[in-house]
């Protein structure tokens, strides 16, 4: 397929895999704000022990660059490598730290940790959304007989797709917690979303894969899916295209779907 065919034939793909953030949920604005939050602390305390003022996490560019469909250790070791800053690993028992922003002990860990609970505050604050055109995507895929996938990086995905109400509208779901018990490597390397096409019983070639990420449109790329659908939220077409992705969308809404239907019933929520 082309980019000029917004078109999902399910008699030629009878399985799609979802992104959750930035796909399925409007959540990746959270995602960026939580980052922003974490990182901003970080460098001010950073730059108060320098003598000088560092440049803030720029929520559009920093976020796409270094974090955006990242796991949560891989997005803060890449940020600080870009800002040429090394912290030590830490561990998981940094993940009882201070959130007063106060705290000098900083790790990998601990700030992977932070950014996670402010996250988890604001969606615990402002609940979570799906997008409507996202839902209606799924529920068309699904009377027309096709299996459907959410995946997520994050471990809190399946809290994420219950807040959102759309948890019964997939057959699989593969999130961060997964990976960590697999030993599943992060985007772009395709593991994550081998092993939900596994989970589909659905090989690479017949299945589809929808991101909103440059890292997830080069894992689905890099692990021979049959349609890439990328839905474009920050202004980054080009790049989707150049690294795999066969349509590109600002909402899934612009993508029509044909071929075979069942019988069995709709799964609402």
């Amino acid at each position: 397929m082309t980019s000029e065919q917004p078109a999902l034939d399910v008699d030629r793909i009878s399985a799609v895999i979802f992104d959750t953030d930035g796909v399925i949920t409007d959540t990746a604005r959270v995602h960026a704000a939580a980052w922003k939050r974490c990182f901003d602390e970080f460098l001010r305390r950073r730059g108060r022990a320098l003598g000088r003022t560092l440049p803030p996490f720029d929520v559009r560019q920093d976020y796409l660059d270094y974090v955006d469909g990242k796991p949560r250790l891989n997005g803060v070791r890449d940020f600080l490598a870009a800002r040429g800053i090394t912290l030590p690993e830490g561990s998981d028992a940094d993940e009882g730290a201070s959130t007063d922003g106060t705290e000098s002990a900083d790790t990998v860990h601990a700030l992977a940790a932070r950014k996670n609970r402010y996250f988890l505050e604001e969606i615990g604050r402002y609940g979570v959304a799906a997008f409507p055109s996202t839902v209606a995507l799924v529920r068309e895929l699904r009377d027309r007989g096709a299996r459907t996938a959410a995946v997520s990086a994050s471990r809190n995905c399946a809290r994420v797709l219950t807040a959102a109400h759309v948890q019964k509208l997939f057959d699989v779901r593969v999130d961060g917690i997964d990976a960590d018990e697999l030993g599943l490597p992060g985007k772009p390397d395709p593991a994550l979303f081998l092993e939900t096409a596994r989970r589909l019983r659905a090989k690479p070639a017949q299945a589809a894969v929808i991101e909103d990420t440059l890292a997830g449109v080069e894992a689905a790329h890099r692990g021979g899916f049959g349609l890439i659908v990328a839905v474009d939220r920050g202004r980054q077409a080009a790049e989707l295209r150049r690294l795999g992705a066969h349509i590109v969308v600002e909402d899934l809404g612009e993508l029509t779907v044909s071929g075979r239907r069942r019988d069995s019933m709709v799964v609402d929520l």
